[in-house]
């Protein structure tokens, strides 16, 4: 029986790949996904059946997927970072009846982002998608709220698209009701990627200028500092 694989091929960024996610694309001969994540991985598909599709064609990609390994084609849908957040590893289970399917977790841009600021998520800490394309914006200025009142680390992806240029700046007015202007923040724009760009600031200073959807904000705790330019958040272990 044909297997389904929906795989995290993490950032980008060959070394981030874990071995499993490699082993599932070479057992695979279709290989479905986003056009820029074939892209990243494009040396790895020689001989193979790869299908494309553009951005909001997320059920698309899942149904072509299904319907190939249904037909008996061991198939791969790639999405980047984890595909069990914010990825396909949901709707294909949703969608999915009577077919083997396997979820193989990649490194998550928040965790990469954070590795090459220091340790900024060392504590209990929220992910928050700005985007407002699937959940409504008053459900995600409450998440902002909650996350901010209870001290959470923030960890903000898709902050900003030509269709939401405000959505970010009215995302961190809301935080900034609740924690210092002082706090820690760490900006990542393509995470594990060669063109990676990194800021390390604060809330009250936060600029936007090469914010974009590749981009993770790490807002840090009231604990979280800045030593020798790196983020950290204490764990509360005794040094």
């Amino acid at each position: 029986m044909a297997k389904l694989y929906v795989v995290g091929i993490g950032p980008g960024g060959r070394e981030h790949f874990t071995v499993k996610a490699l082993e599932a694309i070479e057992q695979s001969g279709v290989i479905v996904g986003y056009d820029f994540y074939i892209d990243l991985i494009e040396d790895l598909l020689e001989g193979k059946e790869v299908i494309k599709t553009g951005m909001r064609d997320e059920i698309e990609r899942c149904r072509i997927a299904i319907d190939k390994a249904k037909r008996g084609l061991d198939t791969c849908i790639v999405s980047t970072g984890d595909a069990g957040l914010y990825g396909m590893a949901g709707p294909v289970h949703e969608m999915t009846e009577g077919l083997e399917v396997e979820v193989i977790p990649g490194v998550s841009s928040a965790f990469c982002a954070a590795a090459e600021l220091g340790a900024p998520i060392m504590h209990d800490f929220c992910s928050i998608s700005l985007s407002d394309l699937l959940t409504p914006w008053e459900v995600i200025s409450k998440r902002l709220r909650c996350a901010a009142e209870g001290d959470f680390v923030i960890a903000l992806y898709n902050p900003r698209s030509n269709g939401r240029k405000n959505h970010f700046r009215r995302a961190i007015d809301i935080i900034e009701e609740y924690k210092s202007p002082d706090t820690p923040v760490g900006i990542v724009r393509n995470a594990g990627r060669p063109d990676n760009e990194k800021t390390l600031t604060v809330l009250s200073e936060i600029k936007d200028d090469f914010i974009d959807m590749r981009t993770v904000i790490i807002i840090g705790n009231s604990r979280t500092y800045i030593k020798n330019d790196k983020m950290i958040t204490p764990r509360g272990y005794s040094l």
